[in-house]
C-alpha cells in the first residue's frame, strides 16, 4: 500500500537478514490491489488483499529498522515523520478531491457520516471510527462512505508507529550486547505474532465486525513479515520448491475472496490463509525459472503497477462508492467496472508523478516533514469544516418539533393540511437521529456486552432530591423495541413511571432460536433478560408484539414472543406489547433527498404490509397478562405508510424510526397506552 522504498542491491541467499531491493514485492503489491479492486469492483466482496499490504509493510519496515539499529540505532521520532510525510501528501489529495465530488453527488442524509469519516481518515483513525459504528446499532445501518477503505491505511501508520518503539526497546536492549539484536528481534516479533493471533482469534469470535477494524487484531500480519524479514534468507530451498511456492501463493491469493468468506471470518483463522500465500512468494523470491511466478511478478507492467498501487487503493473506492450513488446501477457491470478501475488507475499514476515522486525527490529534514504533513492533514480538516459549516447554513434554525409546522404523528390526528416547511431532522441530522439511552444510568448485564439502563430518576424542584418513582417500566428487546423508549419517555415523565431498557441489536424478546438466524447468543441473551426481569418485578413490561412488517412477507406473532408473555404471566408480570413498524428496501431519507418532488413514492401502501385484522388477533392462546397497542395509525395513513409525516421523517434509514419522530408519537398513543394498563 506504500510507495516503493528503494534499498539497493540484490538479493542473496544464505544465513542473515533480508537485504536489497526485491523487484517481485512490487508485483506481489500489483497483484494485491488489483484483488482489492476487482473483490470490490465486481464481486462485492473482501480479498484478502489488504492482509497482503500488512505482511509487505512488516516485511520491508522490519528490515529498515534492524538495518538501521545494526548501523547503530535511529531516531524514532524522524521515523515517524518520513513514514508520515511519505503517507499523507495523497492521502490528503484524494480526501480533498473526495470530499468536494462527495458534497455534490450524495443525498444530504449521508453527508454527516460522510465528514466524520473523512475527518477519522485525515487523522488516521478511521478504523476505530468503524470499530465504534460496528458496536453502535444506530451506526450499524451506515452505508458504505467514501473514506471507508482509509481503514486499512489507518491501521498501517499505526503500526508504522508502534514498530519504531518496538525495535527502538529492542536495540536498546542490546546496546551492550549488539550480536543479540537478531534473537531479541525475533523474540520481540514471535510475542507480536502470537499475542495478536491469539486475540485476534477470540475476539473475531466473540465480535467478528469489531474485530476486524482492530489494529491489535492486525498486528501479528506486520509481525509475520518481521519475522521473513529476518529469516527468510534462512530458509534455502531447491528452484522448484522455490517456483512452486510462489505459484501456489498467487494462485491463493487470486482464490481468497471466492473461497473465504473474508468479510465475516477475518481476521482470526481465516487471515492465516492470504498472509500465508503472502508469505510464499516472499520465500519463493527471484527464481530466475522462466516459469516462475516471479517472472510475472518481476515484469514492467507489473513492477510499475506495483508503484501505483497505494495511489490505486485510495482512489478505487470512492470512484466506486460516487458511481454506484450517481447511477442506481448495482450490481456494476463489466463495462463500467472496467471504467471505474481505468479511472483510478489514471488518477493514481497522475498522483505518482505529481505528488509522491516530486516529494519523495525532495528528501528535507524533520521540519519539512513537518510542515508537509501538517498542512496536508490541515487542508483535509478545513474542507471537512467548510462542509459542515455549509450544511449547518442549510437548517432552518427555528424549525421545532412540535410548532405548527412540524407536529409529526400530530398531523395523523387533525384534518387540516401541515403547511409546507424544511424537514425535522435536518437531512445531514436525519440518519442520525435516533433514540438513545447510553447517558441513562446503565450497568453492565452480567455474561454479556449489553447494559441494563435506567431512566434518571426526576428531582424534586424543593429538596433537589431524587423522587421514587410511581411505577417502573422495562422496555426489552431488539432496536425496535428501544426505539419506542421516545414515545414512553414525555408519558412516563408526565406520571411519574421510570423506564427501564435490556436492549439486544437484532434479538428481539422470544424464546425461539428461528428467530434471529445464526446468532447463537440470542437465545442465552433473553433467558438472562428474562431473569433481570423476575428479579426486578417492575410493573410492566413492554416489548413487541409483531414482526415482517415488510412488502412480500406476512406480518406475524411468532410463538416465541408469546411463550415468553406466558412465562411472565406467570409471574404476575404485566405485559403491552406494540405492533412493529414497516421495514423498506431501500434508505427512506435517502429516497426522500434524491425525489424532492416525489416524496409520497418513497413509501407503500398500507395494505401491503398491514392487514386490517393484526396478527395476535388471530392466536388462540394469549395468556391474560397482555395488552396491545396497535401502533399502524401512528406511522400510516388510511392507505398509505409515508416517509414523511407532519415534516418530520418518519424513519432514519431503511427500518427504524427517528427519535423525533418516536417523540412525535407520544400523544397520540398515551391514552391507549394508559388505558391498557390501567393506572
Amino acid at each position: 500500500m506504500t510507495p516503493r522504498e528503494q534499498a539497493g542491491g540484490h538479493p542473496v541467499a544464505g544465513p542473515g537478514l533480508a537485504t536489497g531491493y526485491r523487484p517481485e514485492l512490487q508485483g506481489l503489491r500489483a497483484l494485491a490491489v488489483v484483488l482489492v479492486a476487482v473483490y470490490h469492483v465486481w464481486v462485492g466482496r473482501v480479498s484478502g488483499g489488504v492482509d497482503v499490504f500488512f505482511v509487505v509493510s512488516g516485511f520491508l519496515l522490519t528490515g529498515q529498522l534492524v538495518r538501521a539499529a545494526e548501523r547503530g540505532g535511529f531516531n524514532v521520532r524522524r521515523r515517524w515523520l518520513r513514514s508520515l510525510a511519505r503517507l499523507v501528501p495523497a492521502a490528503a489529495v484524494v480526501l480533498v478531491v473526495t470530499a468536494v465530488a462527495a458534497a455534490l453527488v450524495l443525498p444530504e442524509g449521508r453527508w454527516g457520516q460522510t465528514v466524520r469519516e473523512i475527518v477519522a481518515a485525515a487523522l488516521f483513525l478511521e478504523n476505530w471510527q468503524l470499530a465504534a459504528d460496528s458496536v453502535d446499532y444506530a451506526a450499524r445501518n451506515n452505508v458504505a462512505s467514501v473514506a471507508q477503505h482509509f481503514w486499512s491505511l489507518s491501521v498501517q501508520v499505526q503500526a508504522f508507529l508502534l514498530w519504531p518503539l518496538l525495535f527502538a526497546v529492542v536495540a536498546l536492549a542490546c546496546r551492550k550486547a549488539p550480536g543479540k539484536l537478531h534473537r531479541s528481534a525475533t523474540t520481540a516479533l514471535l510475542g507480536v505474532f502470537a499475542a495478536s493471533l491469539v486475540y485476534s482469534v477470540e475476539l473475531t469470535i466473540a465480535n467478528q465486525p469489531l474485530a476486524y477494524f482492530h489494529t491489535l487484531t492486525r498486528l501479528w500480519e506486520f509481525a509475520l513479515g518481521g519475522l521473513l524479514a529476518l529469516h527468510g534468507d534462512r530458509i534455502v530451498l531447491p528452484r522448484r520448491a522455490r517456483v512452486a511456492a510462489g505459484w501456489t501463493g498467487v494462485a491463493g491469493l487470486v482464490a481468497c475472496g471466492a473461497v473465504i468468506p473474508v468479510a465475516h471470518a477475518f481476521p482470526g483463522v481465516a487471515a492465516l490463509w492470504p498472509t500465508g500465500c503472502a508469505a510464499l512468494v516472499l520465500l519463493a523470491g527471484r527464481t530466475g525459472a522462466p516459469l516462475g511466478a516471479d517472472r510475472i511478478l518481476t515484469s514492467p507492467p507489473a513492477r510499475y503497477l506495483g508503484d501505483l498501487s497505494y495511489g490505486l487503493y485510495l482512489w478505487h473506492w470512492p470512484i466506486l462508492v460516487l458511481y454506484l450513488q450517481a447511477s442506481g446501477e448495482a450490481p456494476v457491470g463489466l463495462g463500467a467496472g472496467a471504467l471505474i478501475i481505468g479511472a483510478a488507475t489514471a488518477l493514481a499514476a497522475v498522483t505518482h508523478e505529481c505528488v509522491e515522486k516530486p516529494l519523495a525527490r525532495r528528501r528535507g529534514g524533520p521540519r519539512h516533514q513537518i510542515r508537509i504533513t501538517v498542512v496536508c492533514t490541515a487542508a483535509v480538516l478545513a474542507v471537512a469544516l467548510a462542509w459542515q459549516v455549509a450544511a449547518a447554513l442549510r437548517v432552518d434554525p427555528e424549525a421545532v418539533l412540535g410548532d405548527d409546522e412540524h407536529p409529526g404523528a400530530g398531523a395523523l390526528l387533525s384534518d387540516e393540511q401541515v403547511p409546507p416547511a424544511p424537514l425535522l431532522p435536518s437531512a445531514m441530522a436525519v440518519t442520525e437521529d435516533w433514540v438513545r439511552i447510553e447517558r441513562w444510568d446503565c450497568t453492565p448485564m452480567a455474561g454479556f456486552p449489553m447494559d441494563v439502563c435506567a431512566q434518571p430518576l426526576l428531582v424534586a424542584e424543593d429538596t433537589q432530591e431524587p423522587v421514587q418513582p410511581d411505577r417502573r417500566i422495562v422496555v426489552v428487546g431488539d432496536s425496535h423495541a428501544q426505539q419506542l423508549t421516545g414515545a414512553l419517555l414525555p408519558i412516563a415523565q408526565q406520571h411519574n413511571w421510570q423506564i427501564i431498557t435490556i436492549i439486544r441489536g437484532a434479538c428481539p424478546f422470544s424464546t425461539a432460536s428461528e428467530v434471529v438466524p445464526d446468532e447463537a447468543d440470542c437465545l442465552a441473551w433473553n433467558a438472562a433478560a428474562a431473569d433481570e426481569i423476575r428479579a426486578m418485578r417492575p410493573d410492566a413490561v413492554v416489548t413487541l408484539a409483531s414482526r415482517d412488517v415488510r412488502v412480500g412477507q406476512t406480518e406475524q406473532t411468532p410463538a416465541g414472543f408469546v411463550e415468553q408473555w406466558r412465562r411472565l404471566d406467570a409471574e404476575g408480570i404485566p405485559v403491552l406489547a406494540l405492533r412493529d413498524n414497516p421495514r423498506f428496501d431501500h434508505s427512506v431519507p435517502d429516497c426522500v433527498q434524491t425525489r424532492p418532488d416525489d416524496i409520497d413514492g418513497c413509501g407503500v401502501d398500507r395494505a401491503q404490509v398491514y392487514a386490517p385484522t393484526p396478527p395476535w388477533a388471530n392466536l388462540p392462546d394469549i395468556p391474560p397478562n397482555v395488552s396491545f397497542v396497535d401502533i399502524a395509525d401512528a406511522v400510516c395513513t388510511a392507505d398509505r405508510c409515508p416517509p414523511v409525516i407532519g415534516n418530520v421523517f418518519v424513519y432514519m434509514d431503511d427500518n427504524h424510526l427517528t427519535a423525533s419522530y418516536s417523540t412525535s408519537m407520544s400523544n397520540l398513543l398515551a391514552n391507549r397506552i394508559e388505558e391498557r394498563l390501567g393506572w
